[in-house]
């Protein structure tokens, strides 16, 4: 690991002092000779420059003394709510890993985490969407050097009670739903106002349509599931971690049955589909999304070693396991027919 550690640190160095030339400059041929000063041979004499130089650019980070490192030390990050159930999982295996690293997560609506980055109180927040242009214009007033890459691919997933008889919708249907026009009058609940997932139904599936006056508000996504597992006239829209049954032996991507899990029409196949992995990695079940990390570390710290751990072949197969498509992991997909006699 320590080999491994220090790779990664040498990259950091070199990519964290590009970054920082071109911001100061805004100048483009930073960015053109990336390439061939990766490629040239003396970048091993080089790396231990740009260290000392990173270094002492680090100093004035805030005016602080870093105490933390890719494995070691003690911070906060914030992540959307959604994906707790598999960050938890995540974190689980980290800490048996690293037992030096200490790292507080805090679960909220991703507009929190968002709030959180830009306060300083999260170095690290792993959300939804990638910075808007607006707030990396806010990351050149604060000297905010952000980093980010996405991670893998989930989807949220639509749940009516088990007694319900619309267990297939379409993108239509789901408006009507939402906006109050439905010819079933069903109370429709979210997990929070602020959530990731109310910003993707508005932003994706109403484009710009208001919800209507049955929406409302609950505090979490394991409320939701409970609401409508008790309530035959409510329907549901949750991280799909939270619809997924772990007690699964076989890991076959089964869903929990204490409600019932909607299938989603395609527009383009006209085929319903529920959110399994694999129509999740192709798109064909419609309501896909990403999770990214986005850091502010100026420094190879822990926030980076959490990130890297969350990339890589560990990380991505616990993401695999918990149903969640990993983006960072190549994985086969092979279409197969059934004869049944």
């Amino acid at each position: 690991m320590r080999n491994d550690n220090d790779l990664i640190t040498r990259n950091y160095y070199l990519c964290t002092l590009l970054k920082y030339c071109y911001k100061l400059t805004y100048d483009l041929v930073y960015l053109q000779i990336m390439p061939k000063i990766v490629s040239m041979h003396w970048l091993k004499s080089v790396i231990p420059c740009l260290g000392i130089v990173l270094t002492l650019l680090s100093c004035t980070d805030e005016g602080k003394k870093h105490t933390d490192t890719l494995s070691s030390g003690a911070i906060d990050i914030s992540v959307d709510e959604t994906y707790k159930p598999i960050i938890e999982e995540q974190l689980r295996v980290f800490d048996s890993s690293y037992p030096d690293a200490r790292i507080s997560i805090h679960y909220k609506p991703e507009e929190e985490c968002f709030k959180d980055y830009f306060d300083n109180k999260a170095r690290l927040i792993l959300v939804t969407r990638q910075l808007t242009k607006d707030e990396k214009e806010l990351c050149d007033q604060k000297q905010i050097f952000p980093s980010s890459l996405e991670l893998a691919k989930d989807a949220i997933a639509v749940i009516v009670n088990r007694s319900s008889p619309d267990s297939m919708l379409g993108a239509n249907e789901l408006k009507g739903i939402l906006t109050g026009v439905y010819k079933k009058k069903y109370t429709v609940v979210f997990d929070n106002q602020g959530s990731s997932t109310v910003r993707y139904i508005t932003d994706s599936l109403l484009k710009g349509q208001k919800l209507g006056g049955n929406v409302f508000a609950a505090k979490s996504n394991s409320e939701v599931v409970d609401y409508v597992s008790k309530n035959p006239d409510a329907i549901g829209f949750v991280g799909l971690s939270y619809i997924s049954d772990t007690t699964n032996a076989a890991n076959t991507g089964a869903f929990i049955n204490t409600v019932q899990v909607v299938s989603v029409q395609n527009d383009s196949t006209m085929q319903f589909y529920k959110p399994y992995q694999a129509y999740i990695a192709l798109k064909t079940y419609p309501l896909t999304r990403k999770l990214y990390y986005i850091s502010r570390e100026s420094y190879p710290g822990l926030g980076t070693g959490f990130a890297n751990f969350l990339g890589s072949g560990r990380g991505q197969l616990i993401f695999y396991h918990a149903n969640i498509f990993p983006l960072r992991m190549n994985v086969v997909i092979r279409s197969a027919d059934i004869n049944i006699k």
